[in-house]
């Protein structure tokens, strides 16, 4: 009678566990189905660089190659809306990318803020103009985030939390341009390579900072860029680009699908 008795409530167990886990397969699967995900941020999210650009959004250059809509390829939200444009800052943002954004959106992710830093002039400076110029310039741009960027950051994190306040937002930083010691034989001096790089990573350490005060997820793309920078020999951003100057220190689609989209989708 014990072992009858076993038998039947290991049954109802066994019976109750697989009902519990094809149940909570199919709610995790129409949960994934049913995020309702807002791409927002510049040139980095909407795909300068990657080609494959969307025609009817013009000047922003929003491409299918580029990891929002990689990402929406293959999770199938159930709406995605891709705000992202080409050399926005971060009152861009607030002013014209936040109009998909409701109580419902359960998924937002963004990158800003390099050109509010500057970070184009700073890459011309360098091309164009001496090491000391170059690292002048560089200088400008770090002092720049210490003091001023991080309360433009607030107001773009502050304006998404309040239109979406249910969201996860994912915060996408930037990677390093240059592989020091690598095999460039022409262009920038390795100090002014060391310079811009050292750049990036204070811009991507005010950014994080940014982001966790405001509970927001950040995504640090440098060690998936990691081999594959500028003087790699294996680049998967475009060094100066002089038929297509706007591609300029921008992923290819490579740098899209392998150093962006990964770490969107562990993040999200």
């Amino acid at each position: 009678m014990k072992l009858s008795g076993l038998v039947t409530f290991s049954s109802s167990l066994l019976f109750g566990a697989v009902l519990a886990l094809t149940g909570g397969g199919a709610a995790q699967a129409a949960e994934s189905a049913a995020v309702d995900y807002v791409a927002l941020g510049d040139s980095y999210s909407s795909g300068v660089g990657a080609g494959g650009y969307i025609s009817s959004s013009g000047d922003c250059k929003r491409s299918t190659r580029a990891y929002p809509s990689l990402w929406a390829a293959a999770n199938s939200p159930a709406s995605f809306a891709f705000t992202a444009c080409s050399g926005a800052r971060t009152n861009d943002v607030t002013a014209g990318q936040l109009g998909p954004l409701n109580s419902s959106t359960d998924l937002v992710s963004v990158s800003i803020g390099g050109n509010d830093a500057g970070f184009a002039d700073v890459m011309t400076t360098c091309a164009l103009q001496s090491e000391a110029t170059c690292l002048s310039r560089v200088a400008t741009a770090r002092a720049y985030v210490d003091s001023t960027l991080p309360a433009r950051l607030d107001s773009v994190y502050g304006a998404i939390s309040a239109k979406a306040p249910a969201a996860r937002v994912v915060v996408l930083g930037y990677p390093r341009f240059y592989q020091l010691g690598g095999n460039c034989i022409a262009g920038l001096t390795e100090n002014e390579r060391a310079a811009i790089n050292s750049a990036a990573d204070h811009l991507n350490a005010a950014t994080a900072k940014r982001a966790a005060d405001h509970g927001f997820t950040f995504g640090d793309v440098r060690p998936t860029f990691t081999g594959h920078e500028i003087c790699s020999g294996s680049a998967w951003l475009h060094s100066v680009n002089w038929l297509n100057i706007g591609d300029s220190y921008h992923p290819t689609a490579a740098g899209q699908s392998g150093g962006y989209l990964p770490v969107m989708s562990a993040s999200a």
